[in-house]
């Protein structure tokens, strides 16, 4: 066999190995949280030593990172395909922002994972300084398509920003109503709610845009 052939196949048992222990983590940090998790309860559930697992992490934060990274970079294709086929800035909004909610309306347990910061209460303690950035940067980039679909409606880059961020906090607001079952409690409908925000936000937008317009043509 030769060296390149070996290293590929070495290579291709690395790479299932590591798929078999992140499904595994996945399942046991569903179950038990990052705190109540454990190496060994992975390694178990994997059907590996704890011994091995350090062959492809290092901790058990980092095998948590990994399983919200790819989380979050399925959210980040969901969204780009929810808007792929719009052309229209208001109709981008729309759809990436309802890609965005109904993707963790279908996935709550996705959205769990995203909250890994509160653990222990509501004391944000992360995940370590260069694996928290690069979580936040797949976070970021699945909702830039919102920021985007704004600055095409006339939002300055700031508004924007702010508005991508107001997605973001309404959409995890309602989603932590609908998954607790507390929303049952008003008679409404989270997405109802969800997409009654993004069109007020979006006539916002076009009025402020169509405001500007007169008053450029008027000078």
């Amino acid at each position: 066999m030769s060296t390149e052939r070996r290293t590929g196949r070495q290579r291709a048992v690395s790479n299932l190995k590591r798929g078999l222990i992140l499904d595994a983590a996945r399942a046991v940090f569903e179950a038990e949280g990052l705190d109540g998790a454990s190496l060994r309860a992975i390694a178990v559930a994997a059907g590996y030593t704890p011994a091995a697992l350090y062959f492809h992490f290092d901790s058990k934060e980092a095998i948590y990172a990994e399983v919200l990274r790819e989380s979050l970079v399925n959210l980040g294709l969901t969204v780009n395909r929810a808007v792929s086929n719009s052309k229209h800035p208001a109709d981008r909004l729309r759809a990436a922002a309802m890609a965005f909610f109904r993707y963790y309306d279908v996935n709550p347990r996705d959205l769990d994972l995203g909250f890994y910061l509160f653990r222990g209460g509501m004391k944000p303690q992360g995940l370590g300084k260069e694996r928290d950035i690069m979580l936040n940067t797949a976070l970021e980039a699945a909702l830039h398509p919102i920021f985007e679909a704004a600055r095409g409606l006339g939002a300055r880059s700031e508004e924007a920003k702010l508005l991508m961020v107001d997605t973001f906090a309404h959409a995890a607001g309602l989603l932590l109503l609908a998954h607790t079952g507390r929303i049952r409690m008003f008679g409404v409908s989270a997405s109802n709610l969800m997409q009654r925000f993004i069109e007020s936000e979006i006539t916002a937008l076009i009025m402020k845009k169509g405001k500007t317009a007169r008053i450029v043509e008027q000078k």
